[in-house]
């Protein structure tokens, strides 16, 4: 049976994947830098071997890829040290090909395509950062699909846009989800008025283990789209609406950002960011559809009442 390692396992996507691992009765490893947040989500899921990886040691990381077949990395980093992403990209990828690991399937970002070009990007579009953190992002996905180009892995590429969903604290929506529940006034980052989409974090999982076991998905880029193009603000009044709330929003600017960012390095660090608010990426996923065939999104009424439920629990 092929056995899978994911690699940054405790985040949101991680648990998403994991999930449809388990659903699928595949036994497969969680690797993380925590033991405890390792045992607070897969303590009780038989199906999960646990183990911890020190990502500045190679010997820890091929330990820990040691006996896998196939590895997807979601490894996150503080965003005031994006200048990581492509050095712990470099040593797992290494370690991988080093431990015997056919296929590596990295979850990425829009940022390596800085300024959209086109109203629906497609994975033809160019990838020409202007900021740092795009560059960065562009970099690990360089030294995948140059050691694949090479022939020593097999390696692809899968493009999210912005998530949410029950329990992702990191979304632009999370803290509109709680301020709904609780009656409260929303902070939100924007323009909120711009076109946006999300994608619903529980539908990952399914589609990257279907991408990791296509044998025509390795060597390129694939985009998984969101729900449909919306607007920050269309969800937050669809949020309160659903919530029975009346709808309040505080709006931070790139202005706001530049000042909180004074105290906040995460504010800090979105001013360079702040682009897609105004120039935002959506992406086309036809290509992806036309390889895996009909793919399950949740519609933002569902995933909006989902998510609700479980932030009221």
């Amino acid at each position: 049976m092929e056995k899978t390692a994911l690699v940054g396992a405790t985040g949101a996507i991680g648990h998403s994947i994991g999930q449809a691992l388990s659903a699928a009765g595949q036994h497969w490893r969680a690797i993380a830098r925590s033991a405890s947040a390792l045992q607070q989500q897969f303590g009780a899921d038989a199906l999960v071997e646990r183990v911890t990886w020190n990502p500045d040691d190679a010997d820890s990381i091929k330990a820990a890829l040691q006996g896998m077949d196939t590895v997807i990395y979601m490894v996150g980093v503080p965003y005031w040290q994006f200048e990581l992403h492509p050095v712990l990209l470099g040593r797992t990828l290494e370690a991988a090909i080093a431990a015997g690991v056919k296929r590596f399937v990295l979850i990425g970002t829009v940022y390596p395509y800085g300024r959209p070009q086109q109203a629906r990007v497609t994975e033809a579009h160019p990838r020409q950062p202007h900021t740092f953190k795009g560059m960065r992002r562009k970099e690990q996905e360089d030294l995948l699909l140059a050691a694949h180009a090479a022939g020593r892995i097999q390696g692809t590429v899968l493009r999210l846009p912005d998530f949410y969903g029950p329990g992702v604290e990191k979304s632009f929506l999370d803290g509109v989800f709680k301020a709904a529940v609780a009656g409260k006034t929303a902070d939100m980052i924007g323009p909120i008025d711009t076109p946006h989409e999300f994608v619903f974090v529980p539908d990952v999982g399914p589609v990257a283990l279907r991408l990791a076991a296509e044998p025509q998905a390795y060597g390129r880029v694939w985009h998984l789209a969101g729900a449909g193009v919306t607007s920050q603000k269309q969800l937050a009044q669809q949020i309160f609406a659903a919530a029975g709330s009346t709808l309040r929003t505080r709006v931070l600017g790139k202005l706001g950002l530049r000042l909180l960012g004074l105290f906040n390095p995460m504010l800090r660090e979105m001013v360079e960011m702040h682009y897609l608010q105004t120039e935002p990426v959506i992406m086309d996923d036809s290509a992806l559809h036309q390889l895996l065939g009909a793919i399950h999104k949740t519609s933002y009424e569902e995933g909006i009442r989902q998510t609700l439920a479980a932030t009221r629990a």
